[in-house]
């Protein structure tokens, strides 16, 4: 799991553009993440003084293209059904806010780790597609298989999970809440993400008066 953080930012950088669903999702995946890639190379710097400017890249690349509320349903499970409007709404914003957050800390992390991309295939008029990449390590070792969960909604292809290494997303969070909901409830799972956001930008604000990001 060591390896998680870096590969997440290869993971979120594949967001799928608003286009139709005549795109194919592998095609997809491709131009995403050369792009995710081509803005970090050139603006690594400037995201690491300015978290700010990082983040509205991620806003810009990121937010439009997953489907956040699909998958904090299926994070969520049975939790999901027994929550009332309010819990969904305030979990799925913080589910989001924690995948960026996630994401941003992984893109400053990056080291040039190549994307490998295997054969897609697909049959006419399906709305689901996996699309199976390989992450060649800068340093050496095993390439790490990446596979991406697409559905095809009205109007374009959006992800709901990515299994990295053999481990689901959105089952690796789902164990962690469950066990959140069942000791202490729907509420103060949310307020303990809530807390943790918190805390998280306290700690970028002390970085920052200290002397910036490391």
């Amino acid at each position: 799991m060591k390896h998680f953080v870096i590969l997440f930012a290869l993971v979120l950088g594949i967001a799928v553009p608003a286009v139709g669903g005549d795109t194919p999702p592998d095609q997809l995946v491709r131009e995403r993440t050369g792009r995710i890639i081509e803005l970090l190379k050139a603006n690594k710097d400037a995201y690491a003084k300015d978290h700010k400017k990082l983040y509205t890249m991620v806003n810009e690349q990121v937010l439009p293209y997953f489907d956040f509320r699909a998958m904090s349903r299926l994070v969520l499970g049975k939790h999901w059904r027994e929550a009332n409007d309010g819990q969904r709404e305030r979990f799925t914003a913080e589910f989001r806010d924690l995948l960026v957050r996630t994401y941003a800390t992984a893109l400053l992390k990056y080291t040039n780790e190549q994307v490998l991309y295997l054969p897609f295939r697909s049959s006419p008029g399906e709305k689901t597609a996996t699309v199976k990449t390989e992450v060649k390590q800068a340093g050496g070792g095993p390439n790490i298989p990446i596979h991406y969960s697409f559905y095809l909604t009205d109007q374009s292809w959006k992800v709901f999970d990515v299994v990295i290494d053999g481990v689901s997303l959105v089952t690796t969070y789902r164990g962690t809440y469950a066990e959140k909901i069942k000791n202490e409830g729907m509420d103060a799972l949310i307020a303990s993400m809530k807390k943790t956001e918190k805390e998280d930008a306290l700690g970028k604000a002390r970085e920052k008066k200290t002397g910036g990001a490391k």
